[in-house]
């Protein structure tokens, strides 16, 4: 018997109450497909990454300058006329 306020008086229910009982329910996972996990370098990462791998010294183009110089084939008018432009435009 339950009894609510002076006025209302209810007859016998049962055990569990006038609620009914629900089993507790899993709580339901969202379904997203698999995915892993994803990396994306940009293109001025990878321009730099690869300015890394490039050696600070290019043996090579040092070797074949040193070789130049020695049998005088280094200093050409034409370069001489590109070293003055630069000088040039640099200055102003």
């Amino acid at each position: 018997m339950q009894i609510y306020g002076p006025s209302q008086v209810h007859g016998p229910q049962a055990l569990a109450g006038p609620h009914t009982v629900r089993a507790p329910q899993r709580p339901v996972a969202p379904t997203t497909p698999a995915t892993g996990d994803q990396l994306d370098i940009s293109e001025a990462a990878q321009l730099i990454s690869q300015a890394h791998d490039v050696p600070d010294v290019r043996e090579e183009l040092v070797t074949r300058v040193r070789a130049q110089i020695a049998n005088g084939s280094y200093e050409t008018p034409e370069r001489l006329d590109v070293a003055i432009d630069r000088l040039f435009d640099e200055i102003g």
